[in-house]
């Protein structure tokens, strides 16, 4: 729990999640590949591929050379639910400072009322080569801003439930304009202060606030775990430890963490990229094996989609099917649906059942009231990339979106086994 943790407290934006896992694998003697000039990479070996700041890929090498390098793939992502900077954000109105967002994602809008929220992501500055600019990871570390609920005077039918606009309602709450600021480039003026550089040598920026609350474990006994970002960053550790914990003599071990999930994936650092296939290819045809072993390699591989499931809820119990229902501290829930808003087939099922069973592993089954429609995940995308076959599973929780999400301690410990068995087993 103790790396998850540190994951949660300190995964801002998808460019501080990756660099929190890029410290991981350095510290398990992984090494860094450049995408543009893969080496060969030797048995037994340990590798990271950063093609883009909020994407990973990481894989081992197994021990013992074999006729048929199997996969085993394993694929979350880094981003979540949030609001994003727009260009030329700075906006004042009768002394306050504000900043002008759009809405990344599906986020409970209600649950980021009153919020402390911090700031981080990416920062673009000149330099002397155009099409190379300078980039910083920015993080603020602690709340600069908020977003204020009208009180309850003002606004008596809130409790009844209240419509929140996304452009007028949701605009962080910056801080008070004092004479000594310029109200044209506060925020500018503020980055800048912030990363020690000038105003006019920042070309741009990606940037996100995020809830800048801290996890903490909740329940009587302390079996319970409240925090921002469960979704899906509780997968994203999982899959990271999972991968660093485990050892395996033949094929090869792969995790893809992957950006722009929330808003669809279709981007150069989203699922919906061939960049997986293509490094995969260059993997297992390393060494001068022929064209015809990539395809034997996949006929013998195996993927796992890795995000939050939706937990029954104690105060809406029907909203879940009628026969299927996850609860909080059942294990990993292995998700199925009859149109493919999932990738799992019922062979991978029993596959996964056995591994599970095999080890120990709580598990329970997850499916959809067939009257109510929940997200997609990127399982269904690998599979149109990579025709093998996958299964979609997470830890449930409630709350999924909100602010802060919920979720039992004991769920994410089977979700880190179930991995870690994963890529070990043959």
């Amino acid at each position: 729990m103790e790396r998850l943790m540190h994951l949660l407290k300190n995964s801002g934006s998808p460019y501080q999640v990756v660099n929190c896992c890029e410290e991981q694998l350095k510290e398990a003697g992984f090494e860094e590949l450049d995408i543009h000039h893969l080496m060969d990479p030797h048995l037994g070996g340990r590798y990271y591929i950063k093609p883009y700041d909020t994407m990973l890929f990481a894989f081992k090498m197994g021990t013992k050379r074999s006729y048929i390098q199997e996969i085993r793939l394993a694929a979350a992502h880094t981003d979540q639910p949030c609001f994003r900077v727009k260009p030329n954000p700075e906006m004042e109105k009768e002394g306050y400072l504000k900043v002008n967002v759009e809405t990344y994602g599906s986020p409970i809008l209600s649950s980021w009322m009153d919020r402390p929220l911090g700031l981080a992501g990416k920062v673009v500055l000149k330099s002397d080569r155009i099409f190379y600019p300078k980039s910083v990871l920015f993080d603020s570390k602690k709340p600069i801003a908020v977003i204020p609920n009208l009180a309850i005077h003002m606004n008596k039918e809130v409790n009844k439930g209240v419509e929140l606009n996304k452009q007028k309602d949701m605009l962080p709450l910056l801080g008070l304009w004092e004479e000594s600021l310029n109200k044209e480039d506060f925020f500018l003026n503020y980055l800048a202060e912030e990363i020690g550089t000038t105003k006019d040598q920042i070309l741009d920026f990606d940037l996100y606030f995020y809830n800048g609350e801290e996890p903490c474990l909740t329940g009587m006994k302390e079996e319970l775990i409240s925090s921002p970002r469960l979704d899906n960053l509780a997968s994203v550790q999982a899959l990271v430890e999972g991968l660093i914990d485990s050892e395996k003599e033949q094929g090869i071990s792969f995790i893809a963490l992957y950006d722009n999930e929330e808003i669809g994936s279709r981007s150069k650092q989203g699922a919906g990229s061939n960049l997986l296939e293509n490094i995969l290819r260059s993997i297992v045809l390393s060494n001068g094996m022929p064209e015809g072993k990539y395809m034997e390699a996949l006929a013998h591989s195996r993927y796992l989609s890795v995000d939050g499931a939706h937990g029954l809820h104690p105060n809406a119990p029907e909203k879940c099917d009628p026969t299927s229902q996850p609860v909080l501290g059942g294990g990993v829930v292995l998700k199925v649906s009859g149109t493919q808003k999932y990738a799992t087939d019922c062979e991978m099922i029993g596959a996964m059942k056995q591994l599970m069973e095999g080890n120990n592993i709580r598990y329970q089954m997850g499916i959809d009231r067939s009257d109510l429609v929940g997200g997609t995940t990127i399982g269904p995308i690998l599979s149109g990339i990579l025709p093998i076959p996958g299964c979609d599973l997470g830890i449930p929780m409630l709350a999924m979106h909100s602010a802060r999400e919920l979720a039992a301690v004991s769920d994410y410990m089977n979700l880190r086994d179930c991995i870690r068995s994963y890529f070990m087993v043959y």
